[in-house]
């Protein structure tokens, strides 16, 4: 049984719970003969409700950015779908990727003191920290967080929290790329909602081959893509996700801010 379809029709079993999520995020296990694997699984019915997202939404829009990295090669996301069961009823079901104890932001998003060498990292922001000593938020100037930076632009995500970055685990998902996202339940609204930790490219030109992705990606929205996310979003949701490439098409460049810099808090 391949991995989607293990998260899809193993039998969930419950290991534990992350309790730092602002939603009931319980980790797992899914389990069919002799295969097995360790998921995170959300159920619709711990989701809390959002005043600019509709309810009952997020376990769908999770899966719904799996399928546009899986469509557009990126393989950003771990491998999720949407059960249609589970010990608390309907949900995310998400491969859990293993991560080290230093793995935090995938060694690539950081605070670190203003006065600390940044040959390495691009800057985002200065703030000061608990004990009000100045730090910047920074992360690394690398191209699998760019391409991440861009599926975030397409899915107008609005969470890219330095903690929602994490290393690929290959042991669990072969294709998986290097660095991959989490947490989308806030994507695809149909506002500019764009918050995220990872600005340090705003206003460069995309290069040929991320042109080349993105307009791929754009008439997979008018085919399967189109007609797999029409299962997870509402209609006017796919239609915006087809402008936002458009515009990234037409203007060429990756998005920038317009006016103060929009970050999610925390960062991490």
């Amino acid at each position: 049984m391949d991995l989607l379809s293990l998260l899809r029709e193993g039998e969930l079993t419950i290991e534990g719970r992350l309790v730092v999520a602002s939603n009931l995020t319980l980790l797992g296990r899914v389990t069919h003969g002799d295969a097995s694997a360790r998921c995170v699984y959300k159920p619709v019915g711990g989701e809390q409700p959002l005043w600019d997202f509709p309810d009952g939404t997020l376990a769908a829009r999770e899966a719904a950015a799996y399928e546009v990295s899986d469509a557009a090669g990126w393989h950003l996301v771990p491998p999720t779908v949407l059960r249609e069961d589970g010990p608390f009823g309907a949900g995310m079901c998400q491969a859990w990727m293993d991560q080290g104890e230093s793995d935090l932001g995938a060694g690539k998003v950081d605070v670190i003191p203003a006065s600390a060498p940044v040959d390495r990292w691009l800057p985002i922001l200065e703030a000061v920290d608990g004990d009000g000593s100045p730090v910047l938020l920074v992360h690394a100037d690398d191209p699998g967080l760019r391409r991440l930076a861009v599926f975030d632009a397409v899915v107008n995500n609005a969470d890219r929290k330095g903690g929602h970055v994490l290393v690929g685990d290959r042991a669990v998902a072969p294709s998986v790329a290097d660095v991959v996202g989490v947490d989308h339940g806030v994507c695809f609204n149909v506002d500019p909602k764009l918050r995220t930790v990872l600005w340090g490219w705003a206003g460069s030109a995309l290069t040929a081959d991320e042109r080349s992705e993105l307009t791929r990606l754009r008439a997979l929205v008018d085919g399967p893509l189109g007609a797999t996310l029409s299962t997870l979003l509402a209609e006017e949701e796919v239609a915006a996700t087809a402008e936002r490439i458009d515009a990234l098409l037409a203007r060429g460049t990756m998005p920038s801010p317009e006016g103060r810099m929009p970050v999610p808090w925390p960062v991490f």
